[in-house]
């Protein structure tokens, strides 16, 4: 498919010797009426000594229109062109015809990404908290993986840490009180927060826990032993999750397995002479480096903590992948932290490829009317349970507008999930989120439902079809106007759409981007009978429908999100 701002930028360096990496600055205007590209000669002002619209009418003046560029004009300091409508409408027709996976890259051909997330607690309830996470990261490995990179995505479990210090000493306390086999986390749950009740009220419990955990590192076998037990449960229940949302990991090591690891950290720190001590921890200052909360590496009564636990997942992951790239998917509650870490994985000789990798890809929290969730307080809301009430007011939704419709169960569950996924999705990933119902299943207006039900019109419309005609038969001159121009330009445009996901990890941009895809449709429907009697009308514009339905379905599956045949 003919690259047009690559075209265009040929164009302009023949003429401007002095013109360099002009590709990267031409721009698609807000409005057809400024052409369909258009080149800001700002750019080229102080290298010229000229005012930009002096150098754009320059220009005018010595670049060609032909087959491909039919028109160029001047406004302001911006040079704008025209494509032929005719010529991108074959381009992107008979490329998504002969292309399964269109959009697809090699941008990303012999490099590695690693992406950490997801990442729940053990023996705590997988709450919606923790859907951000889980469908940003998700969506972000299908889309990188999309785009020709080798992609593992990492699990990172909470497995460790004085939490579970707590956990042992609430069982050993109440454990014969509670059967644990049944509802796992729920009863975990449970303990968890009586013995965190009991810790505000007596430091001695809280010593108790904290002495727990520190066996825990030790290796004793009690304490070993009854953490592997709330861990393999707690695994089978994150499954039931992982099932409904489609998510996949290549690896479930969690900071258990990295934090015998963290003494090497130490070590190499120790060695050249980072680590300093403070009240009996040893801690690395940062303040040269602009940061002025100390990264503590090790805590007074000898535990690893947080920080350089991460560290040593850092070494063990640059050893075990060779990591172009590492993506942490947690909210912006760890900026700090993050911060922190990256700065101190300079000072353990690492390879510049890695440390330069490293990237906290932040995102807002998920909040409730009363403000932040907290499985200590007990007022968390379980991502289960949310699944599975939005799958019942799709299935309800359903059974009102189509109650023939065969497989409602199956379809109201690829409706219910793919709202809540799109939902979360369709937003600005650094936004905060007040949850509510209303708003993450109404299934009305910019939704993930809206997508799916574009998509289905589009199949029913293709289903009327026996046969379709043979591509190059197709008059390409009927898809000149602005109806089609519009959903034209758009499945132009996709892999640009997803390239710019991955240049800033904002999955938002492809939620977007369906929306006005779904909209452009919407609009070309109602415009334009689709099945008409003059065959190359017809032929035209089913084209255009299979073109809207390939890419909404592609789309859609890169974000996570399942396409229903009917609603």
């Amino acid at each position: 498919m003919i690259d047009f701002k690559k075209y265009i930028a040929e164009k302009i360096s023949e003429n401007i010797e002095s013109a360099q990496n002009i590709n990267k600055y031409i721009e698609v205007p807000p409005n057809d009426d400024m052409g369909d590209y258009a080149f800001p000669c700002f750019q080229l002002a102080k290298v010229l000594k000229k005012a930009p619209q002096i150098i754009a009418n320059e220009l005018k003046e010595n670049l060609k229109t032909d087959n491909i560029i039919t028109k160029i004009d001047v406004q302001g300091g911006y040079l704008n062109f025209y494509i032929n409508k005719e010529i991108l409408a074959e381009e992107v027709i008979k490329e998504i015809y002969n292309n399964e996976k269109y959009g697809f890259s090699k941008k990303g051909e012999g490099k590695n990404i690693i992406i950490d997330y997801s990442h729940p607690n053990i023996a705590k309830p997988f709450h919606i908290g923790h859907l951000r996470s889980t469908v940003i990261g998700q969506a972000l490995y299908n889309i990188y993986e999309y785009q020709g990179y080798n992609v593992k995505g990492l699990n990172y479990l909470g497995d460790y840490g004085t939490q579970f210090g707590k956990m042992i000493e609430g069982y050993k306390r109440w454990g014969s009180e509670y059967d644990i086999e049944e509802k796992p986390i729920e009863k975990l749950t449970e303990i968890y927060v009586r013995i965190n009740n009991l810790c505000k009220e007596d430091e001695k419990v809280l010593d108790e826990c904290r002495n727990n955990f520190k066996k825990l590192e030790d290796g004793d076998e009690y304490c070993v032993e009854l953490w592997k037990k709330f861990r393999d449960l707690s695994l089978k229940e994150f499954q039931k999750i992982y099932d409904i949302l489609g998510g996949r990991f290549d690896s479930w090591e969690g900071e258990a397995f990295i934090a015998p690891k963290a003494r090497e950290v130490i070590e190499i720190l120790e060695k050249n002479g980072a680590l300093v001590k403070s009240e009996g921890a040893k801690i690395v200052d940062l303040e040269s480096k602009g940061i002025n909360t100390p990264c503590i590496i090790e805590k007074s009564n000898g535990s690893t903590t947080y920080a350089s636990r991460d560290l040593a997942a850092i070494l063990y992951r640059a050893r075990t992948y060779d990591f172009d790239k590492a993506l942490y998917i947690t909210s912006y509650e760890q900026n700090l932290h993050f911060k922190q870490v990256f700065e101190v994985a300079k000072l353990l000789g690492l390879d510049e490829k890695y440390t330069n990798g490293l990237e906290h890809v932040s995102f807002g929290m998920i909040l409730l009317p009363t403000g932040k969730m907290s499985t200590r307080e007990g007022n968390t809301i379980k991502l289960e349970e949310l699944l599975e009430e939005s799958i019942q007011r799709a299935e309800t939704i359903i059974e009102t507008k189509n109650p023939d419709l065969e497989n409602k169960k199956e379809v109201a569950k690829k409706v219910g999930i793919g709202a809540i996924i799109f939902n979360d999705l369709s937003n600005n990933r650094v936004k905060d989120e007040i949850f509510n119902w209303e708003s993450i299943l109404n299934f009305q207006g910019e939704t993930g439902p809206y997508i799916q039900y574009t998509y289905v019109r589009t199949n029913s419309i293709l289903e009327k079809i026996e046969q379709l005609p043979d591509v190059s038969k197709i008059d390409f001159s009927l898809m000149t106007d602005k109806y089609s121009q519009d959903i034209i330009k758009l499945i132009y445009n996709f892999e640009n759409i997803l390239e710019q996901v991955t240049d800033k990890n904002e999955p938002s941009i492809l939620s977007r981007y369906l929306i006005d895809l779904s909209k452009a449709y919407s609009t070309f429907y109602n415009e334009n009978k689709i099945i008409v009697d003059d065959e190359n009308i017809k032929n035209s514009r089913v084209y255009l429908t299979l073109a809207v339905n390939k890419v909404l379905k592609i789309g859609a599956n890169l974000l996570g999100i399942q396409m229903p045949d009917k609603m």
